[in-house]
Protein backbone atom coordinates (compact mmCIF):
# COMPACT_ATOMS: atom_id res chain seq x y z
CA UNK A 1 0.00 0.00 0.00
CA UNK A 2 1.21 3.48 -0.88
CA UNK A 3 0.06 6.76 0.67
CA UNK A 4 0.25 10.07 -1.14
CA UNK A 5 -0.48 13.53 0.23
CA UNK A 6 -1.93 15.84 -2.41
CA UNK A 7 -0.02 19.11 -2.78
CA UNK A 8 -1.25 22.48 -4.05
CA UNK A 9 -0.30 21.87 -7.68
CA UNK A 10 -2.34 18.65 -7.75
CA UNK A 11 -5.40 20.22 -6.15
CA UNK A 12 -8.41 20.38 -8.47
CA UNK A 13 -7.33 17.49 -10.68
CA UNK A 14 -9.60 14.52 -11.37
CA UNK A 15 -8.49 11.41 -9.52
CA UNK A 16 -8.14 9.22 -12.62
CA UNK A 17 -6.20 11.89 -14.57
CA UNK A 18 -3.89 12.47 -11.62
CA UNK A 19 -3.10 8.76 -11.27
CA UNK A 20 -2.39 8.28 -14.98
CA UNK A 21 -0.06 11.30 -15.00
CA UNK A 22 1.69 10.44 -11.71
CA UNK A 23 2.20 6.73 -12.37
CA UNK A 24 2.84 6.25 -16.10
CA UNK A 25 3.47 2.51 -15.56
CA UNK A 26 -0.11 2.08 -14.35
CA UNK A 27 -2.41 1.55 -17.38
CA UNK A 28 -5.59 3.59 -17.52
CA UNK A 29 -7.67 0.42 -17.66
CA UNK A 30 -6.20 -0.71 -14.33
CA UNK A 31 -6.75 2.74 -12.82
CA UNK A 32 -10.46 2.41 -13.63
CA UNK A 33 -10.56 -1.16 -12.32
CA UNK A 34 -8.77 -0.40 -9.04
CA UNK A 35 -11.01 2.59 -8.34
CA UNK A 36 -14.07 0.46 -9.02
CA UNK A 37 -12.84 -2.32 -6.72
CA UNK A 38 -12.10 0.17 -3.89
CA UNK A 39 -8.35 -0.43 -4.05
CA UNK A 40 -7.85 3.33 -4.30
CA UNK A 41 -9.31 5.51 -1.54
CA UNK A 42 -9.39 9.19 -0.68
CA UNK A 43 -9.10 9.98 3.02
CA UNK A 44 -10.02 6.38 3.80
CA UNK A 45 -13.26 6.50 1.80
CA UNK A 46 -14.43 5.00 -1.47
CA UNK A 47 -13.34 7.04 -4.50
CA UNK A 48 -14.85 7.81 -7.89
CA UNK A 49 -13.02 8.47 -11.17
CA UNK A 50 -14.34 12.01 -11.29
CA UNK A 51 -13.48 12.97 -7.70
CA UNK A 52 -11.63 16.31 -7.63
CA UNK A 53 -8.58 16.22 -5.40
CA UNK A 54 -8.05 18.81 -2.66
CA UNK A 55 -4.81 19.96 -1.09
CA UNK A 56 -3.80 17.69 1.85
CA UNK A 57 -6.07 14.83 0.73
CA UNK A 58 -4.56 11.44 1.53
CA UNK A 59 -4.66 8.85 -1.24
CA UNK A 60 -4.32 5.19 -0.32
CA UNK A 61 -3.34 2.95 -3.21
CA UNK A 62 -3.59 -0.82 -2.70
CA UNK A 63 -1.64 -1.51 -5.88
CA UNK A 64 1.32 -3.74 -6.76
CA UNK A 65 4.65 -2.03 -6.11
CA UNK A 66 5.82 -2.59 -9.69
CA UNK A 67 3.46 0.15 -10.87
CA UNK A 68 5.08 2.67 -8.55
CA UNK A 69 8.53 2.23 -10.03
CA UNK A 70 9.33 5.58 -11.67
CA UNK A 71 10.29 5.91 -15.27
CA UNK A 72 13.88 7.07 -15.64
CA UNK A 73 13.75 10.61 -14.31
CA UNK A 74 15.12 13.00 -16.89
CA UNK A 75 17.25 15.86 -15.68
CA UNK A 76 18.09 16.94 -19.21
CA UNK A 77 16.41 20.29 -18.64
CA UNK A 78 19.24 21.12 -16.23
CA UNK A 79 21.63 21.03 -19.19
CA UNK A 80 19.72 23.77 -20.98
CA UNK A 81 20.79 27.40 -20.55
CA UNK A 82 18.80 29.23 -17.89
CA UNK A 83 19.15 32.69 -19.39
CA UNK A 84 15.87 34.19 -20.56
CA UNK A 85 14.77 37.52 -22.00
CA UNK A 86 11.95 38.15 -19.51
CA UNK A 87 9.22 40.62 -20.46
CA UNK A 88 7.27 40.13 -17.20
CA UNK A 89 7.29 37.75 -14.25
CA UNK A 90 5.44 37.21 -10.98
CA UNK A 91 4.71 34.25 -8.70
CA UNK A 92 2.19 32.77 -11.15
CA UNK A 93 3.35 33.54 -14.68
CA UNK A 94 6.41 34.30 -16.74
CA UNK A 95 6.32 36.05 -20.12
CA UNK A 96 9.41 35.47 -22.22
CA UNK A 97 10.69 36.98 -25.45
CA UNK A 98 11.83 33.92 -27.43
CA UNK A 99 14.55 34.37 -30.00
CA UNK A 100 14.24 33.12 -33.58
CA UNK A 101 15.69 29.64 -34.10
CA UNK A 102 14.80 28.30 -30.65
CA UNK A 103 12.13 25.59 -30.43
CA UNK A 104 9.60 25.83 -27.62
CA UNK A 105 9.36 22.07 -26.82
CA UNK A 106 11.65 19.11 -27.52
CA UNK A 107 10.88 17.77 -31.00
CA UNK A 108 11.03 14.26 -32.47
CA UNK A 109 14.82 14.55 -32.67
CA UNK A 110 14.87 15.72 -29.01
CA UNK A 111 16.78 18.88 -28.30
CA UNK A 112 17.77 19.74 -24.75
CA UNK A 113 17.99 23.45 -25.48
CA UNK A 114 14.36 24.43 -25.93
CA UNK A 115 12.33 27.18 -24.31
CA UNK A 116 10.42 25.05 -21.79
CA UNK A 117 13.67 23.45 -20.57
CA UNK A 118 15.21 26.90 -20.16
CA UNK A 119 12.21 27.99 -18.10
CA UNK A 120 12.35 24.86 -15.93
CA UNK A 121 16.05 25.33 -15.27
CA UNK A 122 15.55 29.03 -14.53
CA UNK A 123 12.80 28.24 -12.01
CA UNK A 124 14.85 25.43 -10.50
CA UNK A 125 17.74 27.81 -9.81
CA UNK A 126 15.32 30.34 -8.30
CA UNK A 127 13.91 27.68 -5.99
CA UNK A 128 10.45 27.91 -7.61
CA UNK A 129 10.47 24.40 -9.09
CA UNK A 130 11.54 21.20 -7.36
CA UNK A 131 10.61 18.26 -9.59
CA UNK A 132 11.21 15.68 -6.85
CA UNK A 133 8.40 17.24 -4.81
CA UNK A 134 5.86 17.27 -7.63
CA UNK A 135 3.58 14.32 -8.42
CA UNK A 136 2.22 15.41 -11.80
CA UNK A 137 2.98 19.08 -12.46
CA UNK A 138 5.85 20.85 -14.16
CA UNK A 139 6.02 24.42 -15.51
CA UNK A 140 4.17 24.59 -18.82
CA UNK A 141 3.72 26.87 -21.82
CA UNK A 142 0.29 28.37 -22.48
CA UNK A 143 0.98 29.36 -26.09
CA UNK A 144 3.50 28.29 -28.70
CA UNK A 145 5.18 29.96 -31.64
CA UNK A 146 7.21 28.47 -34.49
CA UNK A 147 10.91 27.81 -34.14
CA UNK A 148 11.80 30.64 -36.52
CA UNK A 149 9.27 33.12 -35.13
CA UNK A 150 10.44 35.38 -32.31
CA UNK A 151 8.51 36.99 -29.50
CA UNK A 152 6.19 36.47 -26.57
CA UNK A 153 5.53 33.08 -25.03
CA UNK A 154 3.47 32.81 -21.85
CA UNK A 155 4.20 30.12 -19.24
CA UNK A 156 2.42 29.04 -16.05
CA UNK A 157 4.38 28.44 -12.85
CA UNK A 158 1.70 26.41 -11.06
CA UNK A 159 -1.21 24.12 -11.84
CA UNK A 160 -4.02 26.53 -10.94
CA UNK A 161 -2.55 29.22 -13.17
CA UNK A 162 -2.15 26.77 -16.06
CA UNK A 163 -5.78 25.66 -15.81
CA UNK A 164 -7.07 29.27 -15.77
CA UNK A 165 -4.88 30.46 -18.64
CA UNK A 166 -5.69 27.47 -20.84
CA UNK A 167 -9.36 28.24 -20.36
CA UNK A 168 -8.87 31.96 -21.08
CA UNK A 169 -6.86 31.18 -24.21
CA UNK A 170 -9.55 28.80 -25.42
CA UNK A 171 -12.25 31.46 -24.86
CA UNK A 172 -10.26 34.16 -26.70
CA UNK A 173 -9.72 36.25 -23.57
CA UNK A 174 -5.99 36.54 -24.23
CA UNK A 175 -5.11 38.57 -27.34
CA UNK A 176 -1.89 38.48 -29.34
CA UNK A 177 -0.46 40.92 -31.87
CA UNK A 178 2.39 40.32 -34.28
CA UNK A 179 4.73 42.50 -36.29
CA UNK A 180 6.01 41.26 -39.63
CA UNK A 181 7.61 42.33 -42.89
CA UNK A 182 5.74 41.19 -45.99
CA UNK A 183 6.86 41.33 -49.60
CA UNK A 184 5.08 44.00 -51.63
CA UNK A 185 2.37 46.45 -50.62
CA UNK A 186 -0.90 45.08 -49.29
CA UNK A 187 -4.03 46.50 -50.86
CA UNK A 188 -5.99 47.72 -48.99
CA UNK A 189 -3.48 48.86 -46.37
CA UNK A 190 -5.67 47.60 -43.53
CA UNK A 191 -8.46 45.09 -43.26
CA UNK A 192 -9.50 41.63 -42.16
CA UNK A 193 -8.61 38.50 -44.13
CA UNK A 194 -10.89 35.48 -43.90
CA UNK A 195 -10.67 32.00 -45.32
CA UNK A 196 -10.27 28.34 -44.51
CA UNK A 197 -7.11 26.52 -43.56
CA UNK A 198 -6.29 22.89 -44.20
CA UNK A 199 -3.31 21.25 -42.53
CA UNK A 200 -1.11 18.61 -44.13
CA UNK A 201 0.65 17.00 -41.16
CA UNK A 202 2.95 14.89 -43.33
CA UNK A 203 4.29 17.94 -45.12
CA UNK A 204 4.04 20.14 -41.99
CA UNK A 205 2.36 22.71 -44.17
CA UNK A 206 -1.04 24.35 -44.44
CA UNK A 207 -3.13 25.46 -47.41
CA UNK A 208 -5.58 28.35 -47.59
CA UNK A 209 -8.92 28.12 -49.39
CA UNK A 210 -11.44 30.89 -49.95
CA UNK A 211 -14.48 28.62 -50.08
CA UNK A 212 -15.35 25.91 -47.61
CA UNK A 213 -15.77 22.49 -49.18
CA UNK A 214 -16.75 19.16 -47.69
CA UNK A 215 -13.35 18.49 -46.13
CA UNK A 216 -13.56 17.94 -42.37
CA UNK A 217 -10.00 19.23 -42.01
CA UNK A 218 -10.87 22.82 -42.98
CA UNK A 219 -10.69 25.37 -40.16
CA UNK A 220 -11.97 28.93 -40.48
CA UNK A 221 -9.34 31.65 -40.08
CA UNK A 222 -9.59 35.40 -39.45
CA UNK A 223 -6.52 37.64 -39.67
CA UNK A 224 -6.79 41.37 -38.93
CA UNK A 225 -3.97 43.60 -40.18
CA UNK A 226 -2.80 47.22 -40.35
CA UNK A 227 0.08 48.40 -42.55
CA UNK A 228 2.41 50.59 -40.49
CA UNK A 229 4.68 51.68 -43.34
CA UNK A 230 5.63 50.60 -46.84
CA UNK A 231 9.10 50.99 -48.38
CA UNK A 232 9.59 50.13 -52.05
CA UNK A 233 9.00 46.38 -52.20
CA UNK A 234 8.27 45.65 -48.52
CA UNK A 235 5.73 46.58 -45.85
CA UNK A 236 5.85 46.54 -42.05
CA UNK A 237 2.53 45.18 -40.81
CA UNK A 238 0.78 44.82 -37.43
CA UNK A 239 -1.34 41.66 -37.27
CA UNK A 240 -3.94 40.52 -34.76
CA UNK A 241 -5.01 36.88 -34.83
CA UNK A 242 -8.74 36.50 -34.32
CA UNK A 243 -8.26 32.77 -34.73
CA UNK A 244 -5.06 30.92 -33.90
CA UNK A 245 -4.17 28.23 -36.41
CA UNK A 246 -0.91 26.60 -37.41
CA UNK A 247 1.16 28.92 -39.66
CA UNK A 248 -1.91 31.15 -40.03
CA UNK A 249 -0.13 34.48 -40.57
CA UNK A 250 2.52 33.04 -42.86
CA UNK A 251 0.11 31.10 -45.06
CA UNK A 252 -2.65 33.72 -45.10
CA UNK A 253 -0.42 36.54 -46.36
CA UNK A 254 1.26 34.21 -48.86
CA UNK A 255 -2.19 33.30 -50.22
CA UNK A 256 -2.86 36.95 -51.17
CA UNK A 257 0.55 37.39 -52.80
CA UNK A 258 2.34 39.05 -49.86
CA UNK A 259 4.48 36.33 -48.22
CA UNK A 260 6.61 37.13 -45.20
CA UNK A 261 10.20 38.07 -45.85
CA UNK A 262 12.50 35.23 -44.79
CA UNK A 263 9.81 32.55 -44.88
CA UNK A 264 11.39 29.50 -46.49
CA UNK A 265 8.17 27.47 -46.50
CA UNK A 266 5.60 29.92 -47.89
CA UNK A 267 7.78 32.75 -49.14
CA UNK A 268 10.08 33.57 -52.06
CA UNK A 269 13.54 32.10 -51.55
CA UNK A 270 15.14 34.32 -54.19
CA UNK A 271 14.06 37.42 -52.26
CA UNK A 272 15.00 35.85 -48.92
CA UNK A 273 18.50 35.10 -50.16
CA UNK A 274 18.96 38.55 -51.67
CA UNK A 275 18.15 40.15 -48.31
CA UNK A 276 20.07 37.54 -46.28
CA UNK A 277 17.02 36.51 -44.21
CA UNK A 278 17.22 32.97 -42.78
CA UNK A 279 14.20 33.39 -40.47
CA UNK A 280 10.76 34.78 -41.25
CA UNK A 281 10.43 38.41 -40.18
CA UNK A 282 7.68 37.69 -37.70
CA UNK A 283 7.50 38.61 -34.01
CA UNK A 284 4.74 38.01 -31.47
CA UNK A 285 5.26 41.38 -29.83
CA UNK A 286 2.14 42.14 -27.76
CA UNK A 287 -0.06 40.21 -25.29
CA UNK A 288 -3.28 41.57 -23.73
CA UNK A 289 -5.41 40.05 -20.99
CA UNK A 290 -9.09 40.89 -21.45
CA UNK A 291 -11.00 38.60 -19.12
CA UNK A 292 -14.77 38.43 -19.60
CA UNK A 293 -15.27 36.24 -16.54
CA UNK A 294 -13.65 35.55 -13.17
CA UNK A 295 -9.99 34.59 -13.42
CA UNK A 296 -9.49 33.59 -9.78
CA UNK A 297 -5.94 34.14 -8.61
CA UNK A 298 -5.15 35.91 -11.91
CA UNK A 299 -7.78 38.65 -11.76
CA UNK A 300 -4.99 41.18 -11.19
CA UNK A 301 -3.86 40.62 -14.81
CA UNK A 302 -7.15 41.74 -16.33
CA UNK A 303 -6.66 44.75 -18.59
CA UNK A 304 -2.88 44.48 -18.55
CA UNK A 305 -0.78 44.54 -21.69
CA UNK A 306 2.83 43.46 -22.24
CA UNK A 307 5.07 44.20 -25.21
CA UNK A 308 8.50 43.34 -26.54
CA UNK A 309 10.36 46.68 -26.93
CA UNK A 310 10.76 47.65 -30.58
CA UNK A 311 14.54 47.77 -30.21
CA UNK A 312 14.50 44.04 -29.36
CA UNK A 313 12.61 43.06 -32.51
CA UNK A 314 15.48 42.00 -34.72
CA UNK A 315 14.08 43.08 -38.12
CA UNK A 316 12.68 46.52 -37.16
CA UNK A 317 15.97 48.47 -37.39
CA UNK A 318 16.80 46.69 -40.66
CA UNK A 319 13.48 47.75 -42.16
CA UNK A 320 13.95 51.43 -41.36
CA UNK A 321 17.70 51.65 -42.01
CA UNK A 322 18.26 49.38 -45.03
CA UNK A 323 15.02 49.04 -46.98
Amino acid sequence: MKKITINKNDSGKRLDKFLCKSFPRLPETLVQKYIRKKRIKINGKKAQNSNKLCENDILELYVNDEFFEPLIYSEDFKKAPSDLDIVYEDKNIIIVNKKSGLIVHPDKNFQVDCLINRIKNYMLKKGEYTPEQEHSFSPALVNRIDRNTSGIVLAAKNSETLMILNNKMKNREIHKNYLCIVCGNINPKSGTLTGYLEKDSKENKVFIKNIKNQSKNLKSIITKYQTIESKKYFSLVDVELLTGRTHQIRAHFASIGNPLLGDGKYGKNSINRSKGYKFQALCSYKLRFEFKSDAGILNYLNGKQFEVPREKIWFIKDFYDNF
